[in-house]
């Protein structure tokens, strides 16, 4: 029994330097150096990684040993701990228990799919921008236009709004978008400081609760234009309810359970922020890497055409939620890609009590344990060549199960508090992609290597550049 091994601290910023500002490589290093559970100090924070499936598994089982409580100011998402949010409250808050009764049906398989029609209008939203970039010859920040694409979806789906980010090549995100991304940064940025930065008047930490209140503004404002006037209440037993509602804020405003009682407004607020910003964010990095996947990894983008093809596509095809996950090169792509280039670094939860992990790793009560996704996703132990971008992998029968049972492969995380919105992220990625794949051929354009952000709560590349040609012949179909 051990505490677990780290690197050397020095004086006021710990392991800083050791971490940053390459993160992603900086853990792989530590832990192949260390073993598959390392211990850091940033900035007097104290924090226990791993990259290891079996010991994830038990962080991520909410119950005697671990839970998640974002009010701990350890915990990485301490300046988004809105406890009246699913995705940010801590376990023990009042508000997760009626959260999780009403949110997870609003993002359901059924609820996502009604919504199918929404997300392939706000796809197609970007072609006339598209095209006239490549009239021009010019490329483009897959970045800065995959987040203006994950607001335009996330925006209409959860809002039922159009934010028309693609009125022109240069139309600058709506307002709530910015302020979100502005939040995330700031956020991020913050809690990479000592505990003491966040509670200065001025400066960032002043930023950042400035434009968490103006965000919140802008989100009730959007809650009270989509709510449905004369809207009857909608039954949460009622497993249709959802294809009633215009949209998800439409939803969970409406819906009822048998006792009559729906999300208090409050509730409903911070709920709808959250499934609002994690959306988009998420959905955002995962399309800019699977763009770069398609560009940087050849044969991929011909391979994925080519199943477009031999599903039926043509210009005017209106893709379903079920033809999008019928095909199983695209979902393997985008496994592959989450593996590889995971836009989310880590899921971190709580020890409730002194307790020992497998491997001997003693971990105090009230420490913060995080799993490191991108170093667990490319752990030598467990997959066959890590470091190759291989989409066969998830062909073989029972892989992915297989995969998920034993941890190897959490994107989502896992258990009770993992992502309730990753239908609504895979459906958005799925259509994104099969709606620019079959018009578009993408080429790389970044001027230098591409590098990633080290200080946003996600990953994501920026100087990632790309061209875009309008198609003009394709793939004859496939015999099946």
């Amino acid at each position: 029994v051990r505490i677990p091994p780290g690197p050397k601290t020095l004086p006021v910023v710990g392991n800083h330097y050791e971490l940053y500002p390459d993160p992603l490589g900086n853990f792989d290093r530590l832990f192949s150096r260390y073993g598959p559970m390392i211990k850091t100090v940033n900035m007097g924070t104290t924090t226990y990684h791993t990259n290891d499936p079996e010991i994830s598994r038990h962080i991520l089982l909410e119950g005697e040993f671990f839970t998640k409580a974002t009010s701990n100011p350890s915990h990485p998402l301490y300046y988004l701990s809105e406890q009246n949010a699913l995705f940010t409250c801590d376990t023990a808050s009042p508000a997760f228990a009626i959260s999780h009764k009403f949110v997870p049906p609003a993002l359901s398989p059924r609820a996502i799919a009604h919504h199918a029609p929404l997300i392939r209008a706000a796809a197609r939203d970007i072609f006339p921008v598209l095209d006239e970039l490549s009239t021009k010859d010019l490329a483009f920040n897959v970045y800065q236009y995959m987040f203006k694409m994950g607001g335009q979806v996330i925006w209409r789906v959860v809002a039922g709004q159009d934010l028309q980010h693609f009125k022109a090549v240069n139309t600058p995100p709506a307002l709530p978008i910015r302020l979100f991304g502005q939040y995330l940064h700031l956020m991020k940025k913050v809690s990479l400081r000592p505990a003491w930065y966040g509670r200065l008047p001025f400066g960032d930490a002043a930023r950042l609760r400035a434009v968490r209140d103006e965000l919140w503004a802008e989100i009730a404002r959007a809650l009270r234009e989509c709510a449905s006037p004369d809207g009857e209440t909608l039954s949460l037993s009622d497993p249709t309810a959802s294809l009633k509602a215009t949209c998800i804020a439409d939803y969970l405003s409406l819906v009822r359970d048998d006792k009559g009682q729906g999300l208090p407004e409050e509730v409903l607020l911070a709920n709808t922020v959250a499934v609002l910003g994690a959306g988009f964010t998420t959905s955002a990095s995962l399309l800019s890497w699977s763009l770069y996947a398609l560009v940087k990894y050849p044969g991929n983008q011909e391979r994925l055409l080519q199943e477009l093809v031999d599903h039926g596509a043509d210009s005017e095809k209106d893709w379903t939620y079920d033809q999008l996950h019928a095909m199983k090169f695209l979902d393997s792509f985008i496994k592959e890609t989450q593996r590889l280039h995971s836009p989310s670094f880590q899921t971190t939860r709580n020890a409730k009590k002194d307790l020992i992990l497998p491997g001997g790793y003693f971990i105090p009560e009230g420490s913060v344990v995080t799993t490191c996704f991108p170093s667990l996703h490319k752990n030598p132990a467990h997959w066959d060549n890590p470091l190759k971008f291989d989409p066969d992998r998830w062909l073989e029968q029972g892989f992915a199960a297989q995969a998920a049972r034993k941890g190897l492969y959490t994107p989502f995380a896992a258990g009770k508090r993992g992502c309730v919105g990753f239908n609504l992220a895979l459906a958005e990625v799925k259509m994104v992609l099969a709606e620019l794949v079959y018009n578009y051929k993408f080429e790389d354009a970044s001027p230098e290597a591409v590098v990633y952000d080290p200080e946003f709560l996600v990953t994501r590349p920026l100087n990632f550049y790309a061209s875009a040609t309008r198609r003009t012949e394709w793939p004859s179909k496939r015999a099946e």
